[in-house]
């Protein structure tokens, strides 16, 4: 059986444009400039795009889950019309506050992937914005990618220690990871 190959993407600041206001509605929901394609540039070279997505505006009940819903369908819908694929979406809906071990930095999410695909995730980039993304890349042993979009940028500069690629943006990451492993 042909291995499968899979990219876990963080949502909001790498895919869209974030908010500090958050993210309430698919009007609200704006692609960063190349992330669709770069979604689409994956998927040609074999790598299934599985986003993985704290979405604590649910708990705060700035949107409930079904809106969410309609925001994920714009999403999927955009990044079609691109000739792209989104495979899977996994989200917390919880707040900050929380004890669940879904919201990243924690890899409660990054392990229900891998446990629904059977994959492996030291085989597997995840590719975020934010200083949690990272974490729960290396809490599982994943390959942990930085983009300077959405917190990127302020990410780096709060933690000049970090020691993994930076991309100024996704399809700056997705060209280096088809470029250099041919799924």
């Amino acid at each position: 059986m042909l291995k499968k190959h899979y990219i876990l993407l963080d949502r909001d600041g790498v895919i869209n444009h974030d908010s500090d206001a958050f993210i309430k509605s698919p009007d609200e929901w704006l692609p960063i400039e190349g992330s669709l394609e770069a979604i689409a540039l994956l998927n040609i070279h074999g790598y299934q795009v599985i986003v993985v997505t704290n979405q604590s505006g649910v708990a705060r009940g700035l949107f409930d889950e079904a809106m969410l819903e309609k925001i994920h369908a714009k999403m999927r819908r955009l990044v079609s019309e691109k000739g792209g694929n989104i495979t899977a979406i996994y989200y917390c809906p919880h707040g900050a506050d929380s004890a669940c071990e879904c919201r990243k930095p924690k890899a409660g999410l990054l392990k229900a992937f891998a446990a629904d695909f059977n994959a492996d995730l030291t085989t597997v980039s995840v590719i975020g914005d934010s200083l949690r993304d990272l974490q729960a890349a290396e809490a599982i042993g994943a390959q942990p990618i930085l983009v300077k979009t959405g917190k990127g940028q302020k990410t780096l500069i709060n933690n000049p220690q970090l020691n993994i690629p930076v991309f100024e943006n996704l399809y700056d990451a997705a060209k280096y990871i088809t470029s250099r492993h041919a799924a």
